[in-house]
């Protein structure tokens, strides 16, 4: 799907979007560099959620969203008339703001995406031994369980099972990881554990995540986007954005007088 040449692992045109009668985004126009951390920042309800839930299609999943405009991923339109979704969700992995780990053991958690997404054929166990290890090595996760892959994996801390869930999405080699506030059920201890991970796929995958953690958007991402109702008020480099906002509203948030 990817192709050497693409700067861009997401662009949308005048993106707009209703839930019934309620518009949540207004004519959002982004371009996010592929291999790139993204922040998106902004307040409770400005569209930040909305907005990384169309990259994937979820928002179909209520009966009464309607979408215009355009979402490129990696250079294809995701609402093209060829287009199958099973094929957007392979490549445009999720990270929801609690960890969902499935009721299964460590390793089945981890293989589960790759059985579901690549097919009927059996894996020997030295193949999904390998797929399991690397996956558990990317999200720095293997030294600590390695010796437990059959125990539950609700047992693991939180911090854990955050990374076990980004864990299960590389196995089918997801070009995007969306990542909606990913440490928001984190103490201070697991969101640092989380953010160096995220840190240490930088360039592996493209990241976007939402996160009302200030602090966090400056040290995780290297462009920053801020949201208002709806829109994109600005989007620059995470420092640029922080020490030099070219909005006052921009400003006004970063500084607290709102949201």
């Amino acid at each position: 799907m990817a192709r050497p040449e693409i700067t861009y692992a997401i662009e949308t045109q005048a993106l707009n979007l209703w839930y019934s009668t309620f518009q949540a985004l207004f004519d959002v126009d982004l371009q996010i560099k592929r291999g790139q951390i993204t922040s998106l920042i902004g307040p409770s309800g400005c569209g930040k959620t909305t907005f990384l839930r169309s990259i994937n299609r979820i928002n179909e999943r209520l009966g009464y969203v309607r979408t215009t405009g355009s979402i490129t991923v990696l250079g294809n339109d995701i609402y093209g008339p060829n287009v199958e979704l099973i094929q957007i969700r392979k490549q445009v992995g999720m990270v929801f703001q609690r960890p969902n780990p499935l009721p299964l053991s460590i390793r089945d958690n981890v293989i589960f995406g790759y059985r579901l997404h690549e097919g009927r054929g059996r894996l020997t166990r030295s193949q999904r031994d390998e797929i399991v290890e690397r996956a558990l090595r990317q999200v720095l996760l293997w030294d600590v369980v390695k010796e437990k892959l059959g125990r539950p994996a609700i047992e693991l801390s939180l911090e854990e099972q955050q990374k076990l869930c980004i864990a299960r999405l590389l196995p089918v080699k997801p070009a995007v990881l969306l990542m909606d506030e990913p440490c928001s059920a984190l103490d201070p201890t697991g969101t640092e554990a989380v953010e160096e991970m995220i840190w240490e796929l930088r360039g592996q995958y493209t990241i976007l995540i939402v996160t009302h953690n200030m602090a966090q958007a400056r040290r995780t991402s290297e462009e920053c986007i801020f949201m208002l109702l709806g829109r994109v008020v600005e989007h620059a480099p995470t420092e640029e954005l922080f020490v030099t906002p070219r909005h006052q509203e921009t400003a006004d948030y970063i500084e607290g007088r709102y949201g």
